[in-house]
C-alpha cells in the first residue's frame, strides 16, 4: 500500500473517484481543499480532504474521507488518517477536527488519537478532534467514548452498525495508534 499527500489547501488537486466505489466522490473535484490518498498498484483504495479553518489557521479541518467499498475493514481508513494527522502536526496545526456521521468512523478515528468533543454539528454528526481532549482519567475517556455510541444508539442504523454498536457497550476507547507507518 502506498500513501501519499497530493497537495495542501487551498491548492489542492482535483481528484475523480469513481461515485459506484466511493461515498463523497463529488467532493474530491473541489480544488480549495488537501488531498490524501492510498492507493495500491496505482489504483486509489481510499482518498481524504481536508482544508484549513477560516477562524482558525492552526486548526485543519478534515472533509471527507472514504474507503472503496470493497476494501473497508482492511485498516486503510485509519492507516490513511493517520499518516495525514502526522503530516499536518509536522507542518505546524495545533489541532484536528472532524465530523463523522457513522459509529464505524467514529472508531477508526479513535483509532488515530481523536475523540469525541461531546458536540455535534447542526447535520447531527458527531464532532471529534486530535490531539484528544484531555481526561482526567481513564474513566472519563471511556465515558466520553460511550457517550459518543450513545449518540449513534439513539438514531435509525443498519444491522451491521446496531451489532458493532452491541459490541463495544461499556468498553474502553480503542487505543490509540500512535505511528503513521506500518
Amino acid at each position: 500500500m502506498e500513501y501519499d499527500l497530493l497537495g495542501w489547501p487551498p491548492d489542492g488537486p482535483k481528484l475523480r473517484l469513481d461515485y459506484e466505489r466511493f461515498s463523497y466522490a463529488g467532493k474530491f473535484v473541489m480544488t480549495n481543499t488537501g488531498k490524501a490518498v492510498a492507493r495500491t498498484d496505482d489504483e486509489i483504495v481510499a482518498a481524504v480532504a481536508f482544508n484549513e479553518d477560516r477562524t482558525d489557521a492552526s486548526t485543519l479541518w478534515l472533509r471527507y474521507v472514504t474507503v472503496a467499498r470493497d476494501r473497508r475493514g482492511e485498516g486503510i481508513g485509519p492507516e490513511l488518517l493517520a499518516r495525514v494527522r502526522d503530516r499536518s502536526l509536522e507542518r505546524g496545526y495545533d489541532r484536528l477536527r472532524i465530523a463523522v456521521n457513522n459509529p464505524f468512523a467514529y472508531e477508526a478515528l479513535y483509532r488515530t488519537g481523536f475523540a469525541y468533543t461531546g458536540e455535534t454539528t447542526g447535520i447531527a454528526e458527531l464532532l471529534l478532534e486530535h490531539p484528544a481532549p484531555v481526561g482526567a482519567s481513564d474513566g472519563d475517556a471511556r465515558a466520553r467514548y460511550q457517550a459518543g455510541l450513545d449518540e449513534f444508539r439513539d438514531r435509525d442504523l443498519s444491522e451491521a452498525e446496531e451489532q458493532f454498536l452491541e459490541s463495544r457497550e461499556g468498553r474502553r476507547p480503542p487505543d490509540f495508534e500512535t505511528e503513521g507507518e506500518t
